[in-house]
């Protein structure tokens, strides 16, 4: 935010001013010279300099170093993991830059990837995926709009998607996604979308804060390979406590319930788990 700086007087100037009067003490009149001490000319006062604020960065961002159970994609168990809790767990590390373009309008890049050693045909040792994404969010008022690029990397592969988001600010948190996968790469799937509903109401208890994300989705496509319809519904608990610094503690666990037929799941229902650190700056 911009901020005008004060009119100030000069510190040289005054220091001048009270060189001459100084030198020229003599000629003035006893009635000049109290006038002046009354005025604190002569004591030596001198404004205190107002120094204005320096202007907030335009830039910030988010790295994320997070531990995950499962590999959930919009309700397909990647890993296929199922309701065994943690056996092929994966590392996500991820890293958002945001770009104030006005105080409603912001550009977002960022990347994110999946680091385990559940197959053999990796990019590159266990690093499995490397996803990259820009997109444009605006804010007006209580409501907020994004519309996000991204292209999923398997290997030689490349997943293409399209988001599109609103939310509302309330203090359940609604919001709403389409998830448009436009070439479907390597992923086993079809092109479609993927609709999401889901709200996330908090609280705070000091330092710790808590959110409770609740969803409920489906697709009118064969977008898993599978049939149209109900796809997953989620519900969980996320805890995020800061951290000395610009560090911040996350946990939280999340169960699902999926349709096999739309996700092809091995199992239907499971329950994930996810721990990290997140560094603002």
């Amino acid at each position: 935010m911009l901020s005008s700086k004060p009119q100030m007087k000069s510190l040289h100037h005054l220091i001048t001013q009270h060189t001459l009067i100084m030198n020229n003490i003599n000629k003035l009149s006893t009635l000049a010279v109290s006038a002046l001490l009354t005025s604190g000319a002569l004591a030596g006062e001198v404004e205190t300099p107002v120094v204005a604020p320096a202007p907030e960065s335009r830039v910030s961002g988010t790295l994320d170093l997070a531990y995950n159970t499962h590999f959930i994609s919009y309700g397909l168990d990647v890993w296929g993991a199922g309701t065994d809790f943690g056996s092929d767990g994966t590392f996500n590390p991820s890293i958002n830059l945001d770009y104030a373009i006005t105080d409603a309008l912001t550009f977002s890049i960022g990347t994110w990837m999946d680091i385990n050693n559940n197959a053999t045909d990796t990019i590159g040792g266990d690093l499995q995926e490397v996803d990259f994404w820009a997109g444009l969010g605006y804010t007006a008022g209580s409501h907020s709009f994004s519309l996000t690029g991204q292209s999923w990397v398997y290997g030689s592969e490349v997943e293409q998607i399209i988001d599109l988001g609103y939310g509302y600010d309330h203090w359940l948190n609604p919001s709403l996604l389409a998830h448009f996968r436009v070439s479907e790469g390597a992923s086993g799937g079809n092109n479609g979308v993927f609709f999401v509903l889901g709200v996330a109401p908090g609280t705070d208890y000091g330092k710790l804060s808590l959110s409770f994300p609740v969803a409920v989705a489906a697709t009118p496509d064969d977008f898993h390979g599978g049939d149209s319809g109900f796809g997953y519904a989620s519900a969980g608990v996320q805890a995020s406590y800061p951290l000395p610094g610009d560090f911040s503690l996350n946990a939280g666990l999340t169960g699902y319930l999926t349709n096999d037929e739309v996700t092809l799941n091995a199992d239907e229902n499971f329950i994930t788990g996810n721990v990290g650190v997140s560094i603002d700056f």
